[in-house]
This record gives structure tokens, C-alpha cells and sequence, in this order.
């Protein structure tokens, strides 16, 4: 059975909404709490997100950039913003469909069942830029070809993209290649490092890894790249 999560402050909607999913055959995963909602649906793992824009705290522009990001979470935008700048931002942000309020029942669950079927068989797949890399077989889809990445240079780009724009510590990239921090050279790291920035550049990919000094790396646009 699929897992919609609903990211909506309004009660009264969100119910409606839970109970109309529900009676179609639908998990749901109600979002109530609007602190770390990213945090909060990347451990809960839905097949979809119904996202409303207009929340308390961080709003649902913020959100939808932070769960592409961070995942292949397909998100449908529910929103009473009518506004066309609204909606291409929210498209621009990878969100996969977006429908204003009042909605009909049956237009709703047509959009829903539709961006289903769009993500079947793509649960494993992680969203860069200009990329998606399969965590599973670490194979890399980039400017219409596909390339399988060596085991070590795929693991170091999916600790990447599941940190987003944040910087990731030596000892997570040691844990994320050897399972320990414990008696690593650290030029091994290094040398994985500078395989998988190899890599990247020969693709002509949009994002790079930079250093940040005393922390760790990141994963940023090559236009946003600022000297440590």
C-alpha cells in the first residue's frame, strides 16, 4: 500500500484530505508539527508528499527545495497561492505537480495516482542538479546516458546528495566507505575524494565538491563556490 505524507496546518483540511486519501487505499502519514518537516518526511518515507505552501515557520517553497535536494520523494503542491510566479517557482523547485484550492476530489486523486505511476520503480534514486544517481547500483543518469560509478566514488555521492547543500565531516565520509573513523588515513580519503571530483568533472556536472576548512566537504553549484 503507498504512504502519502500531508503537509498542511490547516486541521479541518488535512483530515478531509487523510480521510478522502484513505478511502482511495492510501497510507497517510499526517505532518503536524512544522519544525524539521524535511527531517521529519525523510525518516517517515512516503511514496508522496501533498504539500501546502502557506505553513507556519519555514514555508513550503523552502520544503520542497530541501526534500529534492535530499531525495527522489515526488511532491505534489495542494495551495490556495493561484498566483502563475507561484506555481512556476514551486516547478522550478522540482515540484511535480501543482494544484490551488478548492480542488476536486476526483481531479486530486488523478494527479496523484499520475505522478505514482511517474516514480515506479525509481524509489532509490537520489536528485542533484543535472543528475539522478541510483543508490542501489550507484548508477549516474547525466545529460541523457547513464554511468556506473565505482563503489567507492558512488557511496562518497550519496552521502553528498543526502546532506544537500550542508557540509558533510571527514568522519562521515570515512563511515560512509569503511563503517569506522578508527585507524584511517586519512589520504585514502583524499584520494576517493579526488577520484570522485575526477568524475564529476570529466560529466560536466553542475555541482562540485569544495572543502570546508577544519569541518569537512560539501556539495555546491560551481557558481556558488566560495574559496576556504
Amino acid at each position: 500500500m503507498k504512504k502519502i505524507a500531508i503537509v498542511e496546518d490547516e486541521i479541518l483540511m488535512r483530515k478531509e484530505l487523510a480521510d478522502m486519501l484513505c478511502k482511495a487505499g492510501y497510507r497517510i502519514e499526517e505532518i503536524h508539527e512544522f519544525e524539521h518537516v524535511t527531517t521529519q518526511l525523510l525518516k517517515c518515507a512516503p511514496d508522496l508528499v501533498i504539500l501546502d505552501m502557506n505553513l507556519p515557520g519555514v514555508s513550503g517553497f523552502q520544503i520542497c527545495r530541501d526534500l529534492k535536494q535530499k531525495s527522489a520523494i515526488p511532491v505534489l503542491v495542494l495551495t490556495s497561492r493561484d498566483q502563475l510566479q507561484d506555481e512556476l517557482h514551486a516547478l522550478k523547485l522540482g515540484a511535480d505537480e501543482y494544484l490551488t484550492k478548492p480542488c476536486r476530489k476526483e481531479r486530486l486523486l488523478a494527479r496523484v495516482s499520475n505522478v505514482m505511476k511517474r516514480y515506479e520503480g525509481r524509489p532509490n534514486l537520489l536528485e542533484g542538479m543535472d543528475f539522478l544517481l541510483d543508490r542501489q547500483t550507484h548508477t549516474l543518469y547525466i545529460h541523457n546516458k547513464s554511468v556506473v560509478l565505482p563503489g567507492n566514488q558512488g557511496k562518497l555521492l550519496e552521502v553528498f546528495l543526502m546532506h544537500g547543500d550542508q557540509t558533510v565531516s571527514k568522519e562521515e565520509l570515512c563511515m560512509a566507505l569503511w563503517g569506522t573513523t578508527e585507524f584511517i588515513d586519512e589520504n585514502a580519503l583524499q584520494v576517493n575524494l579526488t577520484r570522485l571530483k575526477k568524475t564529476m568533472t570529466g560529466l560536466r556536472m553542475s555541482q562540485q565538491i569544495v572543502p570546508v576548512r577544519g569541518i569537512g566537504y560539501r556539495l555546491t553549484a560551481k557558481e556558488n563556490v566560495n574559496e576556504n
